[in-house]
């Protein structure tokens, strides 16, 4: 019955989500949603830890750019605030590099999180698409990558909410 409720809920809370290819781009999909960018931040990263995935690092993107512009004379900002998780799924990362060697470059997996200056209520939440691939059993690998991302920024986002 818990499950059947979760499922619903989320199903609910997804349906309120926006989600958009990036328009700029054909390698990412962009998820936006109305909020705090620190409680979106933390749920993700409460969604990535809470299916047993470590995350190994968290890059502090607007913080590295602010820095690097002052250095370079460049006073546009580009985001309000930007963080990007890297983490690993063991069963998937070791099937993923089973089918095919070079599949190593699509670890780790990377979820950014961010909102602009001009918009600092809309939040975004964003991954990188798993490359096309022509094997079988990458491209299946992948499909399911990207559904361990998709589920994780959905659960993330609703945990916000």
């Amino acid at each position: 019955m818990k499950t059947i409720l979760t499922s619903l809920v989320l199903l609910v809370l997804t349906a309120s989500l926006t989600a958009t290819a990036a328009d700029s781009n054909e390698f990412a999909k962009v998820y936006t949603t109305k909020g705090d960018f620190d409680s979106v931040r933390d749920s993700l990263v409460t969604a990535v830890e809470g299916r047993g995935l470590k995350i190994n690092h968290i890059n502090h993107i607007s913080e590295m750019l602010d820095r690097t512009g002052k250095d370079l004379g460049v006073t546009t900002q580009v985001y309000l605030n930007a963080e990007q998780i890297e983490f690993c799924s063991a069963v998937l990362s070791r099937k993923m590099m089973t089918a095919d060697p070079t599949n190593i470059i699509a670890c780790p997996y990377s979820i950014a999180v961010y909102n602009l200056p001009a918009k600092p209520d809309t939040i975004y939440v964003v991954y990188r698409i798993p490359p096309p691939v022509k094997d079988k059993t990458s491209k299946a690998i992948f499909g399911d990558v990207e559904k361990l991302l998709n589920d994780i920024i959905q659960e993330g986002i609703s945990l916000a909410m």
